[in-house]
Formats: C-alpha cells, sequence, structure tokens
C-alpha cells in the first residue's frame, strides 16, 4: 500500500471519530443539516485546512533542520516532507476547485 492511501486511511478513520462530536457542537460557526444535528461551516473546514498545512509544513522544515544536522532520521526526514507535499496538493487542488465553481456560478443567467 502506498503512503497516499495510508494517509486517506488515516483521513478518514479520524473523520469517522469525530463524527458523535459532530450532533454536539453548539458553536456559532455550525450549520444544521436537516434535522441530524450540526456540521461544521465551510469557513471553519477551510480554517482547519490552512492550519493543517502550517503544522505540516513546520514539520517538514523541523525535520530538514534535523537533516541538516544530521541528527534526524533519513525515513522521518523523507515521510515529513512527502507529507509537506501532498498537503500542498490537496489545498491547491481545493483552491482550484473553488476557483471552477465561483467561476460557474458567475456564467450562471440570473
Amino acid at each position: 500500500m502506498s503512503i497516499k492511501s495510508l494517509d486517506a486511511f488515516s483521513a478518514y478513520g479520524n473523520a469517522l471519530k469525530r463524527a458523535p462530536e459532530l450532533g454536539n457542537d453548539t458553536g456559532g460557526d455550525a450549520i444544521k443539516i436537516g434535522g441530524h444535528g450540526k456540521a461544521p461551516s465551510f469557513g471553519s473546514m477551510i480554517e482547519d485546512m490552512v492550519g493543517s498545512v502550517g503544522q505540516t509544513t513546520k514539520a517538514a522544515e523541523i525535520q530538514s533542520a534535523k537533516a541538516v544536522n544530521r541528527t534526524g532520521d533519513l525515513v522521518d526526514i523523507a515521510s515529513a516532507v512527502n507529507n509537506a507535499e501532498l498537503t500542498l496538493q490537496t489545498v491547491v487542488a481545493v483552491r482550484d476547485k473553488m476557483i471552477g465553481a465561483y467561476q460557474e456560478i458567475m456564467r450562471m443567467p440570473i
């Protein structure tokens, strides 16, 4: 199994763990979904994604600094850099989809 698929399984597992929390959320940045509890708003989802990009990038930078000092493990360094790259690619893909959706909305006749 590749690293990408392991990350996808991990993300899916984390989402399943958080599923019961969605019904207990009473925060102001959540929306109600047809009487089935609350889900995070789009804005909070994007905010969380940007935060995870920062954390992943910081972890990759720390591992790269360890590589320069020759104190880090090569596998940890490669994993951290790969995770940062995958996270950045995901953010770019989401951004492209958002821009495409905005452009599609702007082309709609009123």
